[in-house]
C-alpha cells in the first residue's frame, strides 16, 4: 500500500507502475468538498490516476462510476461522472470496465442524514425489486474483481446495476 498526495500525483508516478489491472473507486461529495473540489477529486484526480496507470503498464482499468452518468446531464454529479468515464476511455487501455452502480448500500462512519433516510427507503424497495435501485458495496467489490478474471466483451464494457448484481454473485 502506497499513500499518495493527489494534489501532487505526478510525484508519485512510481506507485502506478508495474500493475496489470487498476481499480478506481475514488470520489467525494459536493457537500464535503464544494463544487470545485468535487470536480477536482471525481474527475481530475481519477483521470490523472488513469493516465499514470496506463503509462506504468496497466492493461485493464476498472472504474466505479454511477448509474445515470452522462456528460450532458444538468446535474453536476452525473455530468462529472460522465466526463470522467470519457476521459478514462480516451486513455487507451487494452480493456476498460466501467461499473455504474445505483444507490450504494453501506454503513458509513460519517453522518449523512439524507442518505441514511434514502438507504432505509431504498432498502425496503430492494426487498421487492432487488436489482432496480440499489446495490450493496460488497456486491460491487465482487463484481469488480469478477470482471477482471472473466473474459471481456470488447475494449470498453459498461456494467449497469443489474449486471453488477449478477456478476457480484459469482
Amino acid at each position: 500500500q502506497v499513500l499518495v498526495d493527489f494534489e501532487r500525483l505526478d510525484e508519485h508516478a512510481a506507485a502506478f507502475q508495474g500493475h496489470d489491472v487498476g481499480f478506481c473507486c475514488l470520489g467525494t461529495t459536493r457537500a464535503k468538498a464544494g463544487a470545485a473540489g468535487f470536480v477536482r477529486v471525481d474527475r481530475d484526480y481519477v483521470a490523472r490516476a488513469a493516465e499514470l496507470a496506463h503509462a506504468g503498464g496497466c492493461k485493464h482499468f476498472v472504474l466505479q462510476s454511477s448509474g445515470g452518468a452522462n456528460e450532458r446531464s444538468g446535474f453536476l454529479y452525473l455530468r462529472v461522472k460522465g466526463e470522467v468515464e470519457n476521459l478514462v476511455q480516451a486513455v487507451g487501455f487494452d480493456r476498460c470496465t466501467i461499473i455504474r452502480p445505483a444507490v450504494l448500500l453501506c454503513a458509513r462512519q460519517e453522518s449523512r442524514p439524507a442518505e441514511w433516510i434514502a438507504q432505509k427507503f431504498i432498502g425496503l424497495v430492494a426487498r421487492v425489486f432487488p436489482t432496480a435501485y440499489s446495490v450493496p458495496v460488497e456486491t460491487v467489490a465482487r463484481a469488480m474483481v469478477a470482471c477482471v478474471v472473466k473474459p471481456g466483451r470488447g475494449k470498453v464494457e459498461v456494467l449497469e446495476n443489474k449486471a453488477i448484481h449478477e456478476l457480484g454473485k459469482a
